[in-house]
This record gives C-alpha cells, sequence and structure tokens, in this order.
C-alpha cells in the first residue's frame, strides 16, 4: 500500500499533523485500510528526511492546531447533542500537547504530482499471499488443496457479505469511500471465481 503517496496527496489538501493525517486517510479509505499512528509518525520522518515535507514555522502550526482543536464535536453519548470544546481546554491541549505539523516542500509538491501522473504497475501492488499459498500447496505433498480453497472462499464471502452491507450504509455523497468500497466488492467477487476455477487433481496431474 502507497501510505507515503497518500500522505504526501492529504499534505497536498492542508498542512496536518501526524493524528490529523491518521484520521483523514482512515475516513478517505472508509477505514478499510486502517493505519495506527506509529505507522503515519514513522512514515513522516522518512519524508522529511527525504526533503518532501518540512515543519511548519510555530505561529503557523498553533494556528492549524487552534482550528483543529475548536471544530465542533458529536457528544457521544447524546443524540444529535453538538458541543463544542472550551478556549480554556484548547489552549491548555495546544501548550501541553506539543504537536509538529506537516506540509509538502517544492520537491514534495512534484512528488505528488508524479504520482497522480503515473500509472501503477504490477510490481508495485505487490505478491499475492493467496496466490503464492497455492502454488506451494499444490507442489507440496500431503497438503489438502480442496480443504484449503474451501477455508478461503468462506472467508471471502464472508468478507463480500459484511462489505456489501458497508457499501450500502454509505452516504451517496461519499465518492472516495464508495469507490474504495466498490473495489473490494469487485476484487473479492473476481477472487471467488478465481478459485471456482481451481481442480486439485487437475493442478496436482501436471506436476
Amino acid at each position: 500500500m502507497a501510505i507515503k503517496e497518500a500522505l504526501l496527496a492529504l499534505l497536498q489538501r492542508s498542512p496536518a499533523s501526524a493524528y490529523q493525517l491518521k484520521k483523514e486517510f482512515d475516513a478517505t479509505t472508509s477505514e478499510t485500510w486502517p493505519l495506527n499512528i506509529g505507522q503515519v509518525s514513522t512514515t513522516l520522518q522518512r519524508l522529511h528526511r527525504d526533503g518532501l515535507i518540512e515543519q511548519c514555522p510555530d505561529e503557523a502550526a498553533d494556528a492549524i492546531k487552534e482550528a483543529a482543536a475548536t471544530t465542533t464535536a458529536v457528544d457521544p453519548h447524546a443524540t444529535g447533542h453538538v458541543t463544542a470544546p472550551s478556549r480554556t481546554a484548547t489552549t491548555s491541549r495546544v501548550r501541553t500537547q506539543p504537536t509538529a505539523v506537516w506540509r509538502l516542500t517544492d520537491t514534495g509538491r512534484e512528488a505528488v504530482s508524479q504520482w497522480w501522473s503515473t500509472p501503477v504497475t504490477i510490481e508495485q501492488r505487490g505478491r499475492d499471499e493467496l496466490v503464492m499459498k497455492l502454488a506451494f500447496a499444490v507442489s507440496t505433498p500431503g497438503v489438502n488443496v480442496t480443504a484449503l480453497i474451501q477455508r478461503q472462499r468462506s472467508a471471502l464471502q464472508r468478507l463480500l457479505h459484511d462489505v456489501t452491507l458497508a457499501r450500502r450504509a454509505l452516504p451517496q455523497n461519499d465518492i472516495a469511500g464508495l469507490l474504495v468500497l466498490d473495489h473490494h466488492i469487485f476484487a473479492t467477487e473476481a477472487e471467488l471465481r478465481w478459485l471456482d476455477t481451481i481442480d486439485e487433481h487437475r493442478l496436482r496431474a501436471h506436476i
């Protein structure tokens, strides 16, 4: 997964802290590829090392954090009740929990522009573990390939059911979320069709 490029793309929208980037990444992908804050922080350090991002000056960073902290929040204990944090609490959080706010450098903007204009290759998608597992299974004596395929099919069917429900629950104006979940649905359906074509005895006969 292109975490580095995704974070650069989010920073192209506006400067942000590691926590803000995690929230925006999860929201954009409908939490189908959740990131932990450690992954985000480590990636940001590498981007900084490579000269693709830099920290905002203190004054600009404070303004960005202040705006984010004073955004109204929904009270989780009362449906529809909206509250806003007090300025005193906000100021205290900013003062006692200093957080780096990152922005793109010129080199970072060039890197994002190149990412948008470059097609994704098969090599960039990485190895498919299921394909590798089956390739080794059919050539390894004693492995019950039929049972392996059945377990995988059941898992994919459960995944397809869950993703389809999540897709139906999304608002129609969440274009990014619909795009991500539609891809999951189509990819899962394709993988199920591929499993249906596998015949253990026919494959072993050619080894």
